[in-house]
């Protein structure tokens, strides 16, 4: 089978598409013909080696978490799924960015048939993490939200999870994003110098919480407006939010089948929008990570093996 490997640390020229052995399911384990893989920062940074110390990678290295494919071989005490079913979830092995992927069944969940292809595949890292960053400041009617980076991967489907909750939702994106922003309800405000007075000005009085997806710099932001630190997350500001005693949840605090099942089927009825900013043949893997490196995708970027 193809599958994306890279054989030391570096930039986009270290992926490639290599023939490889494909794999079988051990016990409790199914073997998923590949259909989508949404890819993430995060990769970017494992790719670069700037994660060595907590996640190193094992050369050749694979890559990928997100997937929905179609189930091809069941291993031994598998149980719900057989050959012929419509899955997605993910695995824990970096190798969803291949043709094939071995998964263990509690990391998989049924795909709805409403539920297109794209969006299934790039559901589970930013689905989650949107989840447990709403989770972490916990929205209600009364309250006041701003979401760094609205329009981003995460922040797409954060403030929608949290006017699910029936909060006022205030998205920091850029004009181009504004309109997208507005048919979920939330208020756009273009990010960057002056942005603490265009939220104060959209809020029109105090800012209760505050979802950073974004990092640089939002953390004094939110200390700015006023937020108090246990209404405050971050995903990536981690030094500074150990400064000022903010929350860091985020990927890995809600994955798990049963909320990638709940946001699944939010998306299939049409109450969860999945923008897709494009997809991407596996073989221009490269391409696909040019097009995250250089920010401001609004939605997730797919590869489709």
């Amino acid at each position: 089978m193809k599958a994306v490997r890279f054989h030391e640390y570096g930039e986009i020229d270290v992926l490639r598409v290599e023939e490889v052995e494909r794999p079988a399911p051990g016990p409790g384990q199914v073997l998923v013909e590949v259909r989508a893989a949404g890819i993430q920062p995060g990769e970017v940074m494992i790719r670069k080696g700037a994660r060595h110390e907590r996640r190193p990678a094992a050369f050749p290295s694979g890559q990928g978490s997100d997937l929905a494919g179609v189930v091809v071989e069941i291993g031994a005490q598998v149980r719900g799924f057989a050959v012929g079913d419509e899955v997605l979830g993910f695995t824990h092995g970096r190798a969803s960015h291949a043709e094939f992927v071995v998964v263990d069944d509690v990391n998989v969940v049924s795909r709805p048939r409403e539920l297109p292809w794209d969006v299934a595949g790039s559901l589970y890292v930013a689905g989650t993490t949107a989840y447990a960053t709403v989770f972490a400041v916990d929205p209600g009617p009364p309250d006041t939200v701003v979401v760094s980076g609205a329009a981003g991967g995460v922040g797409s489907l954060a403030v929608q999870l949290a006017r699910r909750r029936g909060a006022t939702v205030i998205g920091l994106a850029s004009e181009r994003n504004h309109a997208w922003l507005k048919d979920p309800g939330v208020v756009p405000v273009e990010y960057g110098e002056g942005a603490a007075e265009r939220i104060r000005q959209a809020a029109g009085g105090n800012v209760d919480a505050f979802i950073d997806t974004f990092g640089d710099g939002y953390v004094d932001l939110a200390v700015e407006l006023g937020v108090r630190p246990e209404r405050f997350n971050t995903i990536r500001g981690g030094p500074a939010a150990a400064r000022v005693g903010a929350r860091t949840y985020g990927e890995g605090s809600a994955a798990c089948a049963v909320v990638l099942g709940e946001l699944a089927r939010l998306a299939a009825r049409g109450e969860l929008e999945v923008p897709i900013a494009r997809t991407y043949p596996l073989e221009r893997v490269r391409d696909a990570f040019r097009e995250l490196e250089r920010g401001h995708t609004h939605g997730k970027i797919v590869l489709r093996p």
